[in-house]
């Protein structure tokens, strides 16, 4: 699922060298910390969350098939 969030996310953004994906493991769900340089955070976001949301979606139908949750969290720092 890692692999999967990087793919995603150098693919939108500027600076794909600079895509960090940390995975968070807990006893129900699995976090994924996507983090992006502060100029492609709106890129990745989108407009209203879209693009997002859509991460997400395509996260819980990969984890659905996986039988397990994965849930993404985007970082700014």
């Amino acid at each position: 699922m890692k692999e999967l969030v990087e793919t995603i996310a150098r693919a939108l953004v500027d600076r794909p060298e600079e895509v960090q994906v940390r995975t968070v493991g807990g006893a129900q769900v699995t976090v994924l910390e996507l983090r992006v340089h502060a100029e492609d955070l709106g890129k990745v976001i989108g407009r209203q969350g879209r693009t997002a949301k859509a991460i997400r979606t395509v996260l819980s139908a990969a984890g659905t098939k996986m039988r397990k949750r994965f849930t993404l969290e985007i970082l700014e720092d």
